[in-house]
């Protein structure tokens, strides 16, 4: 699968390809919507896998522009909405809404690039009103599966209780096993009575810094090939 991304500015990482595969796990179906998507990442991978049918959104105008230009070259089929998420409104429910939202606290030390600025920084996407949106959108027992910083995971669990969104399963990314976790990926799922299951650990590398068989299998399943280049 071919993608393009700008030659500077906001690019797709391993946290992607590693929250998509987490994704798979559970099969997606019927209607499914990524948010803050970016060039298309990950609900292209999982259009390529799955029948479902696909929204994205994003508030900059320049990345949906990447997104639906990587859908139309794969020969996939998307509905695209321009805008904040929080404002978005939508009278159908999905039975999945994925993300790998910006998430980084305000605390730390920011980039000036605006398109860079907006996917990672926290404050664009407020994790009380994000959670409380998807809440809105999700169809009965629909999934919400994304991944956030680990040591927000307290608050994250926190707007789950108080959305009605239970966590079912919880995986911490740790880059080695000696190395604490700084990504966490969560599925849960709206009105679930269903007990949380923890995975174990993903370790991204060993001792040798060569990826581990679990990060490796990610890479092979997504098979993807960038592109740089500016529309």
């Amino acid at each position: 699968m071919f993608l393009y991304q700008p030659t500077s500015g906001y690019a797709y990482n391993s946290d992607s390809i590693f929250l998509y595969q987490f994704i798979h796990k559970f099969k997606p179906f019927g209607r499914l919507l990524d948010v803050g998507c970016g060039v298309g990442i990950i609900s292209l991978l999982l259009s390529r896998d799955f029948k479902i049918t696909t929204n994205i959104i994003d508030k900059q105008k320049i990345m949906l522009k990447y997104a639906k230009h990587n859908f139309e070259i794969n020969g996939l089929e998307v509905e695209a909405h321009e805008g904040d998420f929080i404002d978005f409104k939508e009278k159908d429910k999905f039975n999945f809404i994925v993300s790998n939202p910006p998430f980084y606290h305000n605390d730390v030390t920011k980039s000036q690039n605006e398109h860079l600025h907006i996917a990672r920084y926290a404050q664009h996407l407020p994790l009380d009103k994000f959670i409380a949106k998807v809440k809105k959108l999700l169809a009965p027992r629909g999934w919400f599966i994304f991944c956030y910083d680990a040591k927000q995971l307290s608050e994250i669990l926190v707007q789950m209780h108080l959305n009605k969104i239970t966590p079912q399963t919880i995986q911490f990314v740790h880059s080695k096993k000696d190395r604490a976790s700084k990504l966490v990926m969560v599925a849960g799922r709206l009105n679930s009575k269903s007990l949380l299951e923890i995975l174990e650990p993903f370790i991204v590398f060993d001792n040798e810094s060569n990826y581990n068989t679990e990060p490796s299998n990610a890479f092979k399943m997504a098979s993807t090939h960038s592109i740089k280049g500016d529309f």
